[in-house]
């Protein structure tokens, strides 16, 4: 549904996105991660039609962004970040003048506009103006304005910025219905979000995708190290002992409520946990908890979007 083929775009210096690709499939759920400036906000604006690619090729639904523009857009509902919306109008009249706007025949704005209200939750408002509502109503309201054609591709920016706890939660189990039924490119800074709602995980550094698989798939090979925790009873020298041990990269101590805790990193690939557990027996430490640690999304995140200072100026040389 959404095919990238060698896209840049410049605007002066360094390009913001710097010739990339992927494929976005039917139905898929989409995370699209990066830091700021690192060219996911271009990259969703060319991809909704309101920029053009300086290179490259982009369609959607099968039509050309620039030479079939408007096909393309009209298969797209648009969430962007900073939600605008006509303060003076009343939430549905603001729907229906949204499908209106997006070709939606009359005979079946009412119903389509009533429906929107529902799942986005904001029937409660239907009669009250945009300009009264809180941040988290006129999120859902420009929400419901993308939703209103029925477009077959969404493309939602920071959709539960703003939100109550219970309001994220309806909104996430909303975003995992549409998915069933249209492709979702979903941006967010919440990567929680990304686990709980997203099939695929695209991440962008620097205008580059340095990521890109399922979230599982990406915490299995994108994390770098092996992770162990261990727990001992007492005031132990953990640090000093274990950093001894082959392999083992980092090591963070902490002391509290009569434990000493620690969170050992060793290379990729290497378990410490019998080495560990063979210097505890020798040591006589009392060991209260000894497991691996699976690496999160936002392990992996920050190893795939952060460069050392002399990295980043190599790379700007």
């Amino acid at each position: 549904m959404i095919d990238v083929d060698h896209f840049t775009m410049k605007y002066y210096g360094p390009p913001a996105v710097d010739d990339i690709s992927f494929s976005i499939p039917e139905g898929a759920i989409v995370g699209f991660l990066g830091p700021n400036g690192a060219g996911k906000t271009s990259t969703m604006r060319v991809l909704a039609g309101y920029l053009s690619p300086t290179e490259g090729e982009i369609r959607i639904a099968g039509h050309d962004v620039v030479r079939e523009s408007i096909a393309a857009r009209t298969a797209i509902g648009y969430l962007p970040e900073n939600v605008a919306l006509y303060p003076e109008m009343r939430v549905r009249e603001y729907l229906a003048y949204r499908a209106d706007l997006e070709g939606v025949r009359r005979s079946d704005r009412a119903a389509r506009v009533s429906d929107v209200m529902e799942r986005c939750l904001i029937a409660d408002v239907a009669e009250k103006t945009a300009g009264t509502l809180s941040k988290g109503y006129k999120q859902r309201v420009a929400l419901a304005g993308a939703l209103v054609h029925r477009p077959p591709i969404l493309i939602l920016d920071e959709p539960t910025v703003g939100l109550d706890p219970k309001q994220i939660i309806k909104i996430r189990e909303l975003i995992k219905e549409l998915g069933r039924e249209r492709t979702v490119l979903l941006s967010t800074h919440i990567l929680p979000e990304v686990e709980a709602v997203c099939d695929q995980v695209l991440i962008i550094d620097r205008g580059k995708i340095v990521g890109q698989g399922t979230p599982d798939e990406l915490r299995r090979r994108g994390s770098g190290a092996s992770i162990v925790r261990a727990v001992f009873a007492g005031d132990v020298p953990a640090r000093d002992v274990l950093s001894a041990i082959d392999g083992v990269r980092a090591i963070e101590e902490t002391r509290t409520d009569g434990e000493t805790r620690v969170r050992i990193e060793a290379a990729e690939g290497i378990d410490v946990r019998e080495a560990v557990f063979r210097q505890a027996v020798e040591n006589r430490w009392v060991m209260r908890e000894l497991a691996g640690e699976t690496a999160t999304l936002e392990d992996v995140f920050v190893r795939l979007t952060t460069r050392d200072q002399g990295e980043a100026e190599s790379a700007h040389a």
